[in-house]
């Protein structure tokens, strides 16, 4: 079994940056992908960014020149830096992992910009 924790979240003012950290850790697994999604109230989980075997990175359009995903493969972490937070920004953050067999989701994190 495999697990995903999620740190970094938390309140920010419009304008400001946060970094999320997703570790995974238990089972070993063969890395395929890892990403962020997010959710606000009411509506869907959406794709934010993710980032595949070779480094290859995928973003939403809504956070394209805003937000960078990356990844420690010694650490099995992947880190999400979001710059120039918009209040729409705001939702809970998960982290995904897609392994060979399996998906996986972390607890997920608030991020909250507000004023």
């Amino acid at each position: 079994q495999v697990q995903l924790v999620e740190s970094g979240g938390g309140l920010v003012q419009p304008g400001g940056s946060l970094r999320l950290s997703c570790a995974a850790s238990g089972s070993s697994f063969n890395f395929r992908a890892m990403g962020w999604y997010r959710q606000a109230p009411g509506k869907e989980r959406d794709f934010v960014a993710s980032i595949g075997i070779g480094g290859t990175t995928a973003y939403a359009d809504s956070v394209k020149g805003r937000f960078t995903i990356s990844r420690d493969s010694a650490k099995k972490t992947v880190y999400l830096q979001m710059n120039s937070l918009k209040p729409e920004d705001s939702a809970v953050y998960y982290c995904r992992l897609d392994t060979s067999f399996s998906t996986y989701w972390g607890q997920g994190t608030q991020i909250t910009v507000s004023s």
